[in-house]
């Protein structure tokens, strides 16, 4: 290993952050005109912009060095929750992304009273807020802090407030369009920075032949046995998605990128090219840390990226786009959250509270809510300590608890004319409770908590399974539910049904030409959608 970085390095630094900084005050200066504009980018976004903020805002530190870390000790199946990630982000753009559009809705909550009434609105908007806080903003931080300290030894601490700040900087002035644009340029460093890495990890291990005779036969089987007790093929196939399905097609953080594009069109176009992006992972953040555990096998786990970018496999001068990947995505993602705190705060309270606010206040309201959700964020650094290693793992165990719930209601809500506004609260309530209470149990037996048998012996179920269970145990109240009480949905069961009758048959449409093999006809969305699923079976067969 080499004790320091370059000159060159550091030079690449700080060339990063004054394009950031720059591209975020540049465009704070054009969003003060209204609602639409500070917190939805004036809805004039295109796609691929779209596209890549959304990967940008999904990709975070927590995915540099969890995804990398579980690689290091199981292999590619830490991968199946990226690739399953790639069917509902399908599933957004052809069904979901229409109807919000035609909605005509700034948030999703705002959306759900449309679908329920004002209550569940309230509801999931302050439970989205204190998820965001626990998870994205408290994992993200913890991942950052552990690599900084490996690379640089500074403080776990000072390093993610001094993140947190930098990034509240530009996310408080500039809204959502500050947010959105810079996302794009980080997207780009992200993008680069990994696949830097993870080349110059291929080359140092001696390509295919090197991996797979230095790695366990299991480390490329992607469906592992349903005793496996993280990644069984039954929680794969049946609790991912759940969790997908929540946090890709109901979670403000995803749908407000693509409810600042121009159009339908160009919003489904970002979804498919954030699908297709999605298959990166796989090979840029994975595999280096098989990479990692050939290499340093002393250093498996969430230390495996780090031990990457701190080794003398990367030339100076490289080192610093490495590093700037890895900053541009706990930055972009941070960003993401204050300004969706921001916009569900004031949308979804604020404007409820006082209708009659005009645009001025509600954007100062924004900024203001922004800057508190910033110093939140510092507030809650301390609390870093209680999360455990295999940061990835822990990420998806705590979003399988809290999920369930959500896709349970958001789906029928979609398409159950029975269900009332009292049914999804309840369901929500109480789904909710049991999935906190798992999450609590986990967190006290993970730090040293003595716990009774039959408390550790649920703690043993799979999160995967216990999505599964939580899931089907909401589909239980909820029918239960119907029995009692029904709803007068029918205006929005029609614009529902409407817009997924447009879809199914502009489906159909391109079906019907790809049978008879008129291929130059057939439409942009289907042939890249076509593209992404065969992508994905293709990874599936050869890595089974």
């Amino acid at each position: 290993m080499i004790e320091a970085f370059s000159y060159i390095d550091v030079i690449i630094l700080l060339l990063y952050f004054i394009l950031i900084l720059s591209f975020g005050f540049y465009y704070s200066q054009r969003n003060d005109d209204n609602l639409e504009s500070y917190f939805l980018a004036g809805r004039n976004i295109p796609w691929f912009v779209v596209g890549i903020s959304i990967f940008a805002t999904n990709i975070s530190s927590e995915h540099f060095i969890g995804l990398a870390g579980a690689g290091s000790m199981r292999g590619l199946a830490v991968g199946q929750f990226e690739l399953i990630a790639i069917f509902t982000l399908l599933f957004l753009g052809w069904f979901l992304v229409p109807i919000y559009f035609k909605a005509g809705v700034i948030t999703v909550p705002e959306f759900l009273e449309i679908v329920f009434d004002r209550r569940i609105r309230k509801f999931f908007a302050l439970f989205s807020i204190i998820i965001y806080i626990f998870t994205k903003v408290l994992v993200s931080l913890f991942a950052a802090g552990l690599l900084f300290y490996d690379l640089f030894g500074l403080n776990i601490y000072a390093s993610s407030i001094l993140i947190v700040l930098i990034t509240g900087l530009y996310s408080v002035i500039g809204g959502s369009s500050a947010v959105i644009r810079t996302q794009y340029i980080q997207g780009i460093f992200l993008i680069l920075g990994a696949l830097i890495l993870s080349i110059s990890g291929f080359i140092a291990v001696g390509g295919f032949e090197g991996i797979y005779s230095k790695t366990p036969p299991d480390f490329f089987s992607m469906f592992k046995s349903i005793s496996d007790p993280d990644y069984p093929w039954t929680g794969i196939v049946f609790g991912a998605p759940i969790i997908a399905f929540w946090y890709w097609c109901t979670d403000q953080y995803i749908v407000q990128r693509l409810l600042s594009a121009k159009s339908i069109d160009q919003a489904r176009k970002g979804s498919f090219l954030a699908a297709s992006l999605k298959i990166l992972p796989l090979f840029v953040l994975v595999f280096p840390g098989i990479y990692a555990s050939i290499l340093f096998p002393e250093s498996k786990g969430d230390e495996a990226y780090s031990v990457l970018i701190y080794s003398n496999i990367i030339p100076h001068g490289l080192k610093g786009f490495v590093i700037a990947g890895v900053l541009a995505a706990i930055m972009s993602s941070l960003a993401a959250v204050f300004n969706t705190i921001s916009v569900l705060f004031t949308n979804d309270y604020y404007k409820i509270r006082y209708p009659d606010a005009n645009n001025r206040k509600l954007i100062l309201v924004g900024r203001l809510s922004t800057t508190a959700a910033v110093v939140i964020a510092i507030l809650i650094v301390p609390f870093v300590k209680i999360i455990t290693s295999q940061i990835y793992l822990f990420l998806q165990s705590v979003q399988s608890f809290v999920s369930p719930p959500i896709t349970a209601v958001f789906l029928f809500g979609l398409f159950s004319k029975k269900m009332s506004p009292k049914t999804a609260i309840i369901t929500l309530i109480i789904g909710e409770m049991i999935g906190i209470s798992r999450l609590i149990l986990q967190l006290l037996f993970d730090n040293g908590v003595l716990l009774n048998p039959f408390l550790v012996d649920i703690l043993r179920i799979n999160f995967l399974h216990f999505a599964i269970f939580l899931f089907l145990f909401c589909i239980v109240i909820i029918k239960i539910g119907n029995v009692f009480s029904e709803a007068d949905k029918t205006g929005i069961i029609k614009l529902i049904k409407s817009t997924w009758y447009e879809s199914l048959e502009e489906i159909k449409f391109n079906l019907l030409r790809l049978r008879i093999k008129k291929v130059k006809s057939l439409n942009l969305n289907f042939v890249f959608s076509i593209f992404i699923l065969f992508a994905v079976i293709i990874l599936w067969s050869v890595w089974n």
